[in-house]
């Protein structure tokens, strides 16, 4: 008997010690193929790593790879128009895998995220049939964020959003092995399906207030609603993507549109957690490439021809009625005007409150690196003009398609135009924004609309017709 009961715990020891393996196994295969992090890509040339390197994106709100690929391809019905991920303006640079703006990085499996690029590069072309140049830290001229995001609620949301669907269209590009194929087939497909809902559920917000269009965004309410936790508003945020060059002479500038940070590091930084990066998985090295990088990028020269006579009187007149808000020394380049004064649409500036900021600065305590300078201000900031030819349309909200429309008086200036076409508009100084292609290819917008409005700033508006084209002239050389 008692030989009989060694035999039985030997077996017993055994055989759990072969589910302890089994166990141990499975946990490891799952651990491989669902959080082991790989580490990041390190582009060596700074511009690529600023369009293309990860910012801590993909952990949280990344979309599989190969889901993210077929997308299109299953759901045309839920774009704009043909061209797959093209038809909401994001921008493919030839032999590359990724469109500019977009990073993989493997945590599990292959995860695409958003990079600094997707909201800051321009591309802009001289006639319809050229190809377009890409110009990095620029502002998005043509890329619709809300567009996307909707495209991949939408797509979560129809019933063919499912296995058999997603991974017959995967085979196209990608044989899995069967292990794989199970992964994705009754976890990573359902998990993200769940995801993409939960965005959808986390944006519903957006549906009762104006859309974005290309080349704008509401940059904050996202954070204050879903980051920061804080009690959902009726504020309306839409405003236009900034540029990013030459930050090195913008030392000591306000920054954003209504100079709520003072700090580059800092806006950088929550950059990154706007577009989805986690406390955990914020890199802040990566993070200071970017902003070494943007510091020193020069900003880009006008590419056209320029009248050199008529620039030069048009210096003049800009030293003499803009140089102090918008020149580099100038007495108020780069402090913020009180709205009041300037008399631009006032919504940007109400959607950031002072609670907001104070939970910002709160939100990295604890942390190795950490916010302090976030704040709420009373108007926006008189920028400088680096770089403004590339920077169209103009003021805050996008409501002035050129510059030679902006040196007209509100009731003069378009009460409608088109935005999201990237022929240049030599003359007139901006994207051309009327006729059958820019209808075709923009958004029409509206200054009827809330937080829409052209209004303000009327600095040069009683200037003489030849002045204001001197005046423009020496603009496209800034």
């Amino acid at each position: 008997m008692a030989i009989l009961k060694s035999k039985l715990g030997k077996i017993i020891t055994s055989i759990a010690v072969v589910i302890v393996l089994l166990f141990g196994v499975v946990g490891y295969v799952g651990w491989y193929n669902l959080f082991r992090e790989v580490p990041s890509e390190v582009y060596k040339s700074p511009e690529d790593h600023f369009k293309y390197g990860s910012i801590g994106t993909e952990q949280a709100q990344g979309v599989p790879y190969w889901i993210w690929l077929v997308l299109p391809r299953i759901f045309p019905d839920k774009l704009p128009g043909p061209g797959g991920y093209t038809s909401l303006g994001i921008t493919w640079e030839e032999g590359k895998e990724l469109p500019v703006g977009f990073a993989k990085k493997t945590i599990g499996f292959p995860r695409v995220g958003i990079t600094c690029a997707v909201c800051h590069h321009t591309t802009y072309r001289e006639n319809l049939k050229d190809k377009p140049t890409i110009i990095a830290a620029g502002p998005a001229n043509k890329f619709d964020s809300q567009g996307y995001i909707r495209f991949l609620s939408n797509a979560a949301s129809d019933p063919r959003f499912e296995p058999d669907y997603i991974l017959d269209e995967i085979k196209y590009s990608h044989e899995f092995p069967w292990w794989e194929n199970l992964l994705y087939r009754f976890v990573i497909i359902p998990q993200t399906k769940k995801g993409l809902l939960q965005q959808k559920a986390d944006f519903a917000w957006t549906d009762s207030r104006p859309n974005w269009g290309p080349g704008r965004i509401d940059p904050f309410n996202p954070v204050k609603f879903t980051t920061l936790k804080l009690p959902k508003d009726d504020t309306i945020g839409n405003s236009d993507m900034m540029p990013l060059w030459n930050e090195k002479q913008h030392q000591n500038f306000a920054l954003h549109w209504d100079g709520l940070e003072t700090s580059l590091r800092e806006t950088v930084q929550t950059g990154a957690i706007g577009d989805g990066a986690t406390k955990e998985s914020l890199p802040v090295e990566d993070l200071q490439r970017v902003e070494d990088y943007i510091s020193e990028l020069p900003p880009p020269k006008y590419p056209f021809a320029v009248d050199q006579q008529l620039a030069t009187q048009g210096k003049a007149i800009f030293n003499n009625t803009c140089a102090s808000c918008h020149a580099f020394g100038g007495e108020r380049t780069g402090k913020v005007i009180p709205v009041e004064e300037v008399g631009t649409d006032r919504h940007r500036l109400d959607m950031w409150t002072q609670q907001a900021a104070d939970t910002y600065n709160k939100f990295g305590d604890g942390y190795s690196w950490d916010f302090s300078q976030l704040r709420k201000t009373n108007g926006y900031v008189s920028v400088s003009l680096d770089g403004l030819w590339l920077r169209a349309p103009y003021l805050h909200n996008g409501s002035v398609p050129s510059l030679q429309d902006l040196l007209e008086k509100p009731e003069n200036r378009p009460q409608s135009f088109y935005r999201g076409f990237d022929v240049y508009d030599q003359k007139k100084v901006g994207f051309i924004s009327e006729g059958e292609e820019a209808q075709r290819v923009g958004f029409k917008y509206d200054i009827n609309v809330p937080g829409n409005s052209n209004q303000g700033h009327i600095y040069g508006t009683d200037l003489p017709t030849k002045d204001k084209q001197a005046l423009v002239e020496y603009l496209k050389t800034l």
